[in-house]
């Protein structure tokens, strides 16, 4: 029969406590050497990242966009007259001269009214020289009368002066030689007036001829002007160049001014880039630029710089100084890259994928002889476009990523592979 012992019970109780409490203080210090352990460095493969050296040396300051080659003499050719499109001779890639003629309009109405111009100028001309004979007729007359009156009293003065030598030896009669002294008067008299009449009718000749004169110009010119709306029915080029755009179509009615054809040089090109508005504060006229047409780069300067931002954009004008490759034709698209400044003794790197100038960012430095990475605050100076001026922060020789690291943004730290 199985005996009873005494306390095996209370013991094995105790051993189980024991056991607990031990496993309970494992785990809490397990638990408190786990929350002290720094968390572990990412790693980053380095051939992911792009790794620049900072260097000290001359930087030049630059800025870029993107282009297209346009003319810089240009042509829009306007209508001078309503009418409607007849015929199209030309079509756009045409070679074209001043004379040529790229399409030709009608307006019966405008025939109708240069023609009745043409009739009225001629009327107007008629009656100028029915005007001129009539007061060259009159003038005539006027000294015919004037040549009659000066004789009839150079007449009675000679019987005036010869009765006064028979006064004086009395042999004519007292009333016979007041009468004589009176027609001598009278003659004298109407030969003055008739003078007068003959100088006014010369002297009036010029003012109505004039007047007359300006209303036959009138008439020419209002003739010549609808005559030359006629010729502009038949629409020129106006220059030597390329006929690039042709906005109408055959049957279309068009309004005075609208415009018809466009016509360009396409030997005189310039390029116009379009900025970012944060890069074009410092562009300047006259500052050196590179044209890359992709078929061969060319030297240029900046003519103009537009006053007002367009999308985010400013356009930028730059002159070609050198011959254009083959190839160049307007509305290509170019790259244009602008010099701003050449600074000569700075500390600079490669442009990273964050942070502007002028401001302080977290740069990963890769730590010398090892691995790692660590986040360097970076001050930045004045930018360009692939370099950037190192105010503080970085020493020449550095090693620094390049790259977009704000996956990293919570890291102090990283380690490449």
């Amino acid at each position: 029969m199985d005996v009873p012992r005494a306390g095996v019970a209370a013991k094995k109780r105790k051993r189980r406590i024991i056991i607990i409490a031990a496993s309970a203080l494992g785990l809490i210090l397990a638990t408190i050497a786990i929350s002290r352990l720094k968390p572990a460095v990412p790693s980053v493969d380095r051939s992911t990242v792009w790794i620049d050296t900072v260097k000290r040396g001359p930087m030049v300051r630059q800025v870029r966009g993107l282009g297209t080659l346009v003319p810089e003499d240009i042509r829009w050719i306007p209508a001078n007259t309503e009418g409607r499109v007849e015929k199209i001779i030309i079509w756009p890639g045409t070679r074209v001269e001043p004379d040529s003629v790229i399409l030709e309009l009608s307006s019966p109405e405008l025939e109708q009214a240069a023609h009745d111009a043409e009739l009225q100028a001629t009327a107007a001309e008629a009656e100028l020289t029915t005007l001129r004979a009539t007061l060259q007729r009159g003038l005539l007359d006027q000294e015919a009368t004037t040549a009659k009156a000066k004789s009839d009293y150079e007449q009675a003065k000679m019987e005036r002066e010869t009765n006064d030598q028979l006064a004086k030896n009395g042999l004519i009669a007292e009333l016979q030689y007041k009468t004589s002294k009176v027609k001598e008067a009278e003659l004298a008299n109407r030969n003055e007036i008739e003078q007068k009449r003959l100088s006014f009718a010369h002297d009036s000749i010029d003012p109505q001829l004039a007047s007359k004169q300006a209303a036959v110009d009138q008439a020419k010119q209002l003739a010549k002007l609808k005559a030359d709306q006629v010729e502009a029915l038949h629409v020129r080029a106006g220059m030597s160049g390329v006929l690039q755009q042709l906005p109408v179509q055959i049957g279309q009615r068009v309004k005075v001014a609208d415009n018809l054809a466009r016509v360009a040089d396409p030997t005189k090109l310039k390029a116009q880039v379009k900025i970012a508005e944060t890069q074009a504060k410092d562009i300047q006229i006259k500052q050196q630029a590179a044209i890359d047409t992709r078929n061969g780069t060319v030297n240029g300067h900046v003519t103009r710089v537009d006053p007002a931002v367009e999308q985010g954009t400013v356009t930028v004008d730059v002159a070609v100084d050198e011959a254009l490759p083959k190839g160049a034709r307007p509305d290509l698209s170019v790259d244009g890259t602008i010099e701003l400044e050449r600074l000569n003794d700075v500390i600079y790197v490669g442009r990273p994928a964050f942070g502007q100038e002028n401001n302080t960012v977290g740069m990963f430095k890769i730590v010398n002889g090892s691995s790692e990475a660590v986040r360097t605050p970076v001050k930045l100076g004045k930018s360009s476009v692939n370099t950037i001026e190192i105010l503080n922060g970085l020493q020449p020789g550095d090693q620094v990523i390049l790259s977009d690291t704000s996956a990293w943004d919570s890291r102090d730290r990283i380690r490449l592979n």
